[in-house]
């Protein structure tokens, strides 16, 4: 298989980038056509939480992809591929604090958050990919030495909870949340001498 160049990468991260503002210009799209349901604030909550984790299944998909298809360039797309992760997580929790709650009841986030324990695991999550948003660069990364692999390590712990944020928060339990656990799973499962050489 043929090696990926900087060229190649370069279309991908453009790839990258539409696939993740596209589906943001389908929502405001349905909001005008009025193609979601007759809860279209639950609609929302549900389809950007869905984009998150779909970025960070993707991202957590590089690294086995590019050691196992030996595509050392493809490393490159990760921290892209992060932020988006992040980008589609803050817009999750906006369409929950002011759909949901309302711009008026905004100060009932702090108690919601703590009384819903899915919430709580949601915003744990948000918090570890800020934090790994804002220490994404090279600065940050010569700054922090090794602190910044463990820091950026948490990946793992949001690949956990996010997929039981997302089965704790549906009323009915559906194939689709059951599939971006296992998913989850399968990614964590090619770390498994890391996690082997953590234990020991």
């Amino acid at each position: 298989m043929r090696r990926l160049s900087p060229a190649n990468i370069t279309w991908l991260k453009v790839i990258i980038y539409l696939c993740a503002v596209l589906p943001f210009l389908w929502i405001i799209l349905s909001i005008n056509q009025g193609w979601f349901s007759a809860d279209p604030a639950k609609d929302i909550q549900h389809f950007t939480g869905r984009m998150t984790l779909k970025f960070l299944l993707v991202t957590l998909l590089v690294t086995p992809v590019a050691r196992y298809g030996k595509q050392p360039l493809l490393i490159r797309t990760r921290r892209l591929l992060g932020l988006w992760c992040f980008a589609w997580g803050t817009l999750h929790l906006l369409s929950y604090s002011f759909l949901e709650l309302g711009i008026n009841n905004l100060r009932l986030l702090g108690s919601e958050l703590i009384s819903r324990p899915y919430l709580t695991l949601g915003i744990i999550c948000w918090i570890l990919l800020l934090a790994l948003a804002c220490t994404s660069t090279l600065w940050a990364q010569r700054k922090m030495g090794a602190k910044w692999q463990k820091l950026h390590n948490f990946i793992y712990l949001i690949a956990v909870l996010a997929p039981i944020h997302y089965l704790w928060s549906v009323k009915v339990l559906s194939p689709q949340p059951v599939i971006y656990a296992l998913l989850a799973l399968i990614l964590l499962a090619f770390r498994y001498k890391k996690f082997r050489q953590w234990l020991r």
